[in-house]
């Protein structure tokens, strides 16, 4: 067995380069993940989070670059980081017709846990994922959210050193979202390397670090809250109206105004100047006889910081 590089980081990429013929998928992608920190990659669809992490998972071979996982080199070792990591996707890869158990024991021949502790790994996965009660279950039978827990118990059966998850909450329901990512802080606690695909912009405020990445380069990284802080630049104001269509139509055409996007009931409007734009959204929407709700400066969301990100690169490279 090759031996893992000692005292680095958990995984670690540099200038990471990944072409299809012409097409650049990847375009020199760095960051590194410290052991037990829940990192948060994001990005649009056809951005090139899932060739990287193809590339981390030892799926596809680096067109240059540099890279370790688990300390094994991603493009020298593949066979030996594939046995060091765990994965789960938004489609949970386990059996309907089999119990919650029987799942638990293929995955963990599949993953090659010696036989003397299988049956401590099983009840680990089963304590950790609240199922000890419901082990005889089919799994056909089981809701969204305890197969989403034992699709986690069976990606880490066998004690992965680093968990991928790739959208892991996509298609259930608030609640079981929120206890899901209690099951992942205390897997972090414990001790294991966590990154972590998602759309849903509340959950990327979880991680204690997220990377955006947008046509293959990486645009930002950083804390989520030192990310909200460097927006400072986009003055944001929450505008509640009787008429959202109507009040966007005409906050649009404001001078100042520099974006305006539907947020919930709402619109969010970025504005060059905060008192002169509240001003001005005040007065037209009042003579138009458009009830103003609210309106308020506020602190950027992950989602205005993610939208606006994209906004600002897109002006770079039209």
């Amino acid at each position: 067995m090759i031996p893992p590089l000692q005292n680095g980081p958990a995984l670690e990429i540099r200038d990471l380069v990944k072409n299809f013929g012409d097409f650049v998928a990847v375009d020199h992608v760095s960051f590194q993940v410290s052991k037990g920190e829940i990192f948060g990659f994001l990005g649009p669809n056809g951005a090139g989070k899932s060739t990287v992490i193809r590339m981390l998972c030892g799926l596809l071979t680096p067109t240059s670059g540099w890279g370790t996982v688990a300390g094994f080199d991603v493009a020298k070792n593949p066979e030996e980081i594939r046995k060091n990591i765990g994965y789960m996707s938004q489609k949970f890869s386990l059996y309907d017709d089999l119990t919650v158990e029987e799942n638990i024991d293929f995955f963990s021949r599949i993953y090659g846990v010696p036989k003397g502790i299988r049956v401590e790994r099983k009840d680990y996965v089963l304590r950790m994922a609240g199922l000890t009660d419901r082990r005889t279950s089919l799994t056909r039978l089981l809701a969204g959210g305890w197969k989403q827990r034992l699709a986690l118990g069976c990606a880490i059966v066998h004690s992965p050193r680093i968990l991928f998850l790739d959208e892991p909450t996509s298609g259930v329901d608030p609640i079981a979202r929120r206890s899901f990512w209690d099951l992942i802080y205390q897997l972090a606690e414990a001790g294991q390397t966590i990154l972590v695909t998602t759309h849903y912009m509340d959950e990327a405020e979880y991680c204690h670090r997220l990377a955006l990445i947008y046509r293959g380069k990486l645009i930002a990284l950083g804390v989520p809250e030192a990310l909200k802080r460097e927006l400072h630049s986009h003055k944001l104001l929450q505008l509640d109206t009787s008429d959202l269509l109507g009040a966007m139509r005409l906050v649009e055409a404001q001078p100042g105004v520099l974006d305006v996007a539907v947020f919930g009931a709402g619109l969010h409007v970025t504005v060059d100047d905060l008192e002169a734009a509240t001003g001005r959204i005040r007065r037209v929407l009042d003579e138009q006889h458009i009830e103003v709700r609210r309106l308020e400066s506020i602190q950027p969301s992950m989602e205005d910081v993610f939208v606006g990100l994209i906004e600002a690169e897109e002006l770079k490279n039209p």
